[in-house]
């Protein structure tokens, strides 16, 4: 049986490695237009995006968080060279806010990959932006709102490789009778 949406679901893979071209506002509006379109309870959309493509703030976000994490050999490149990241805040008030903004991301990195846009869902970027304060400047510039805490990051850009599939585990899926 063909089916696009199953093809889309079953082909997009993580991409860690990307071509220095970066994506037009156009796509990326139609991406995030889809991210928000995800479901989310009780249609509270617990969720805040930023977009940053400019790469000059990108490469200054990496040069501070490998200065302030010299123990690190991945803070400097935790966004993979994505030339695109999604900074993702979710409202702590609503406890399912975290389950909210990762139906967001899937449907951002799903849309993208249909697009011919390749993706990486990122959590390191968090905790090496967040748990000092040379950094801070980074995450204040975001403007997150009021009360909402950063916590996801997708890279997008495209795609410099083609990883195939990794083996997924049907054994971990069972009807019940």
């Amino acid at each position: 049986m063909k089916n696009e949406v199953i093809e889309n679901i079953l082909a997009r893979r993580s991409i860690r490695q990307y071509k220095a071209e970066s994506v037009d506002r156009e796509t990326l509006t139609k991406i995030m237009e889809c991210g928000i379109n995800a479901p989310s309870g009780m249609n509270r959309q617990s969720w805040e995006v930023r977009i940053v493509d400019n790469p000059q703030i990108l490469q200054e976000m990496s040069q501070a968080m490998a200065d302030s994490h010299p123990e690190s050999d991945f803070a400097k490149g935790c966004f993979r060279g994505a030339p695109v990241m999604v900074f993702i805040a979710r409202d702590p008030s609503y406890d399912f806010s975290a389950y909210d903004c990762g139906l967001l991301a899937q449907n951002i990195m799903l849309s993208a990959w249909s697009l011919g846009v390749g993706s990486v869902c990122l959590g390191s970027p968090v905790r090496f932006l967040t748990d000092n304060d040379l950094c801070k400047p980074y995450v204040e510039k975001l403007n997150f709102s009021e009360g909402y805490e950063f916590c996801l990051c997708v890279g997008l850009g495209y795609a410099d490789e083609s990883p195939e599939a990794k083996p997924r585990d049907m054994g971990k899926v069972a009807f019940i009778d």
